[in-house]
């Protein structure tokens, strides 16, 4: 007879499992491996990893619930486009938590964080006629932001979204004419930041994403 910690440890490295499996495939898809429209089939998966089919569903499941993929059952799964829809459907997303994340952050910074994060906004402020760049200084200043907050459940959150976050913005530019407005809009969530004014770096924050 199996042991209730022995079944509790089965449960937990299954879980741990379908984690591996979703990173896997989730980070083939936010680095273009597995581009829009590209099938997956969860026994080539499982073949390629040395699993069982069901953590390659687990997590393809998750991916769909974030909106990477779009299952199709008994036939296959799809990479879904990122659509302008999904884009502005993104940035709204990403401008609220953002702002969350910079009312509850900034408060709570210690002065020494305040000036680590002051550091990346420049970073954004240097990448702003870079795409690929910008997007990755942006997302370094969210993570560091929600890093920060010291809110269990909002870090959850935006783990749990961060791939769909990262994919789905990865393209998206300034429009050339709003560079220098966004610039002065970076300069001033730097400033709110080193105050310490979570106020107003929450207002910022959520500007950054034109909510």
């Amino acid at each position: 007879m199996i042991s209730n910690s022995s079944m509790t440890s089965i449960r937990e490295s299954k879980q741990l499992l379908a984690e591996e499996v979703f990173q896997h495939i989730g980070a083939q898809i936010v680095d273009g491996v597995l581009e829009p429209g590209h099938r997956i089939r969860d026994v080539d998966v499982a073949e390629e990893l040395h699993v069982s089919r069901t953590p390659v569903r687990e997590a393809l499941q998750r991916l769909e619930r974030l909106g990477l993929v779009t299952m199709y059952p008994s036939r296959y799964t799809e990479v879904t486009t990122v659509t302008p829809e999904v884009v502005e459907q993104t940035l709204e997303f990403a401008g609220y938590q953002a702002g969350v994340s910079a009312r509850m952050g900034v408060g709570r910074m210690t002065q020494d964080e305040r000036e680590e994060l002051a550091t990346l906004v420049d970073r954004m402020c240097s990448a702003l006629d870079d795409g690929e760049q910008l997007s990755d200084a942006r997302w370094e200043v969210f993570s560091f932001l929600s890093d920060r907050s010291r809110n269990v459940q909002h870090q959850v959150l935006i783990n749990d979204a961060s791939m769909a976050l990262f994919r789905n913005l990865r393209s998206w530019t300034l429009a050339e004419g709003d560079r220098a407005r966004m610039l002065q809009v970076y300069r001033d969530f730097r400033a709110a930041v080193l105050s310490g004014d979570a106020d107003d770096a929450e207002r910022l924050a959520r500007a950054m994403y034109y909510v």
